[in-house]
């Protein structure tokens, strides 16, 4: 038996592969806060709040 060479990978069905690969635009929800925008579960950035409690403190530049 001799080995046989796999078939050449056709332009359509290597893109069709690759139509998960797309970048995604990050999904942010509003600070009921501060009103900026933050990603869910996370803490916010800017005033330091999660879940309506002050979290992490933030340091205001002058």
């Amino acid at each position: 038996m001799t080995p046989h060479p796999k078939g050449k990978i056709s332009k359509g069905r290597r893109n069709r592969r690759r139509a998960h690969d797309a970048l995604r635009r990050p999904h942010l929800v509003t600070c009921p806060t501060c009103k900026n925008k933050r990603p869910p579960h996370q803490v916010c950035l800017y005033c330091g709040t999660y879940r309506g409690r002050e979290v992490v403190e933030i340091e205001e530049e002058s």
